[in-house]
């Protein structure tokens, strides 16, 4: 069994839901993700979900791609990502998903690209643009190594839900909202009821987490009471580390995680 699979067996088993901390790796360098690791273990953030820069991120908002751009122009490269992760490794055995675009694996071959990144303890895999009608090899490269988690939306028929389903292991991430990520708006009721059809289509057979524009406390307890099993923060603490100085980041961010964390716990 997985990390991500172990750790959602782990609070199901107390009654609570997942947090998930999305930050991007090297931004604004790479001292500063590590202090914002710490923070997020200190805050009990139970999965993290760390960006490799894309140059093209498609999925995201201005503040994600923001600290992609930051990230790309301070050198962040494959080989110094797994070297960061490898230094996390270190310090903890929390789930951490990989999440990135096609071609950063893709380049360097999906069965390498998989291989080199579950040695340095990379669990699993969030790729906003790769297609089910696409995902063979990448599936098959990824096959008892690490999970593949793949997106659906509000507007996802029940057919397609069924079929991402089935090639997504972990977890299935349900964007809450149309567009991209960082984008905050009002939760909306068309969200709200997309978590009961969707977990009515898988029937309880992979978690859901929902993500795209949760920055609040409040906004994790909206989403756990409808029914999801993780709910995922990106840009808030994007934001947060931005304008953050370094030797404050961890005591922030553990604070700011311990406040989300709170209404996970049922």
């Amino acid at each position: 069994m997985s990390r991500i699979k172990e750790k959602f067996a782990e609070l199901e088993a107390k009654n609570e839901k997942a947090l998930i901390a999305y930050i991007m790796a090297g931004f604004p360098n790479d001292k500063s993700t590590l202090a914002a690791v710490r923070g997020l273990i200190k805050g009990g953030v139970d999965i993290i979900e760390l960006g490799f820069p894309f140059s093209d991120p498609l999925a995201d908002g201005p503040v994600i791609q923001n600290a992609s751009t930051v990230s790309l122009e301070k050198g962040t490269k494959i080989d110094s990502f797994f070297n960061l992760v490898e230094k996390i490794r270190k310090e903890t055995s929390i789930p951490i998903i990989l999440m990135t675009y096609t071609n950063i694996l893709y380049g360097r071959g999906y069965d390498k690209f998989i291989s080199d990144a579950k040695k340095v303890g990379i669990d699993g895999f969030i790729l906003p643009d790769m297609s089910i009608e696409e995902s063979k090899e990448y599936v098959e490269a990824s096959k008892d190594k690490t999970d593949t988690v793949f997106l659906i939306s509000p507007n996802t028929t029940k057919t397609r839900i069924r079929k991402i389903a089935k090639v997504s292991s972990g977890f299935l991430y349900l964007v809450a909202v149309f567009g991209t990520t960082g984008v905050k708006t009002e939760i909306k009721n068309y969200t709200l009821k997309a978590i009961k059809e969707v977990k009515g289509q898988t029937g309880g057979k992979i978690p859901v987490g929902v993500g795209f524009g949760v920055s609040t406390p409040d906004d994790v307890k909206k989403y756990v009471k409808a029914g999801a099993d993780s709910v995922i923060v990106g840009s808030a603490y994007l934001k947060l580390i931005e304008k953050t100085s370094y030797d404050q980041i961890e005591r922030k961010i553990t604070s700011f995680t311990k406040r989300l964390k709170k209404p996970t716990r049922l």
